[in-house]
């Protein structure tokens, strides 16, 4: 299943529950935590669960690497592209 940039905007407005924000709003390129979106640890970790079960991903358990899948929109869907492409289950 290929990833856009436009489901993942849209699964952080669902499961995060952003009911002012459309996906237009958000800029794939803005940090999702502290500037941008404001995302906090317990977004991240809702986020995270989500991304698990909507694309079969398990999301690495060194903090470095995904404080840098989570900087932006672009960087979630860049890594669950590379992911899905390799066939792997984590990165």
């Amino acid at each position: 299943m290929r990833v856009t940039e436009e489901d993942i905007k849209q699964l952080i407005i669902d499961v995060l529950q952003l009911e002012d924000i459309a996906p237009v709003d958000i800029d794939a390129q803005a940090p999702l935590f502290v500037e941008g979106l404001g995302l906090d640890s317990i977004d991240a970790l809702e986020l995270g669960v989500a991304l698990q079960k909507r694309y079969g991903i398990t999301l690495s358990a060194k903090a470095e690497e995904n404080r840098r899948h989570f900087a932006s929109v672009r960087a979630l869907a860049e890594m669950i592209e590379t992911v899905q492409k390799n066939g792997e289950q984590g990165q």
